[in-house]
């Protein structure tokens, strides 16, 4: 009876103890499911880059991430997602991925809106349609939606621009913003930008010449289209200067290609100057009512320091270095013009 009991017993034990086992070891397999669906290395190398547009939904996220096999396994990151409550949690934004990223460090991630901003750097661009479209190449924001707002009046009327002369806020720089910025924030952006620019030392600089900012950068925009060289700018700066203070016409070449909108001109000839064109500064006295281009730092600059001269003529020089010859008076203008048309002639450029 007493063998029997204690046969009993031992098997009794034996259960218990493999009853513990299996517990832990159904805990374990458990707790390392558990840990892999959150904590384990999940995202690829194949996208550098996981960007969520405005107004996009969870199923707009993990459809993007499926087909872009951004993740090895979707179905872990999906469940993780949905037990982080991520669903009700999307942001829009470009998200930096980086391989063997957990779902967990993922989803915190993209939940919290912790995206890496672009550098944006633009210079030189002619017209604010190339601004609106290569603008459009780097944040979510189409070309139609910043152009539509550099042609409002009462848009950029806020700001003390009129659509002609809007242009003359973008500083050409480099620039670190959000992807999934608004036209609107954008144009908060450059305006802090351009605010800061201006300073008040350059504020005065403009006064003492009579000008103010909008109207230096349109004089900096003929400037820059005139010289190759920045260290002309100053000198063809002056002359501009001198035509203005004494009424004269600006007569810029630069101007009439802008009017034209053939900026495969190399030659302008007489039948050109003639368009019906405010920005035909050979019609019209004064600055034209916009820029002709995005003029860079260095042209605005040396407007404001502008070379003092008597200089009211300029012709590019015959060797076609880019450089000038400057005139105080029509005589000497005449005589280095011919010579830039026998240049001219010779190498048969004819527009």
């Amino acid at each position: 009876m007493t063998k029997k009991k204690a046969s009993t017993g031992g098997t009794l034990r034996k259960f218990i103890v493999a009853l513990v086992v299996i517990l832990i070891i159904a805990m374990g397999l458990t707790g390392l499911n558990y840990y892999l669906k959150y904590f384990g290395p999940n995202v690829t190398d194949n996208r550098e880059y996981l960007y969520i547009r405005t107004g996009a939904t969870f199923n707009d996220v993990f459809d993007t991430i499926k087909k872009d096999g951004m993740v090895k396994d979707s179905a872990t990151f999906y469940w993780a997602a949905q037990n982080m409550n991520y669903v009700d949690r999307v942001k829009p934004g470009r998200y930096h991925l980086h391989e063997g990223m957990s779902n967990r460090k993922l989803i915190n991630m993209l939940a919290s809106g912790t995206q890496e901003p672009i550098t944006l750097s633009f210079h030189n661009l002619r017209l604010k349609e190339q601004f609106a479209g290569f603008v459009s190449k780097k944040l979510e924001p189409d070309s139609l939606q910043i152009l539509n707002l550099l042609d409002s009046a009462a848009f950029v009327q806020q700001y003390g621009f009129t659509p002609d002369n809007v242009y003359t806020m973008f500083l050409p720089n480099t620039y670190q913003i959000y992807w999934n910025t608004s036209p609107e924030k954008f144009f908060k952006k450059m305006h802090a930008a351009y605010e800061k620019f201006w300073t008040g030392d350059r504020r005065a600089q403009a006064e003492a010449i009579g000008l103010d900012p909008i109207k230096v950068t349109i004089l900096a925009s003929i400037v820059d289209a005139e010289a190759l060289h920045d260290d002309e700018m100053p000198t063809i700066a002056g002359l501009y200067i001198n035509r203005l203070n004494k009424g004269m016409k600006l007569e810029s070449d630069p101007t009439i290609i802008f009017a034209e909108k053939d900026f495969t001109i190399h030659r302008v000839l007489s039948r050109y100057l003639t368009i019906n064109s405010p920005y035909n500064t050979y019609m019209n006295t004064g600055l034209p009512p916009g820029p002709i281009m995005m003029p860079s730092v260095n042209a605005v600059d040396a407007v404001l320091n502008y070379r003092k001269s008597n200089y009211i003529y300029m012709c590019a020089k015959e060797d076609f270095s880019g450089y000038h010859n400057f005139a105080t008076n029509m005589a000497d203008h005449l005589v280095n013009a011919h010579k830039y048309q026998e240049a001219l002639n010779e190498r048969n450029i004819k527009r």
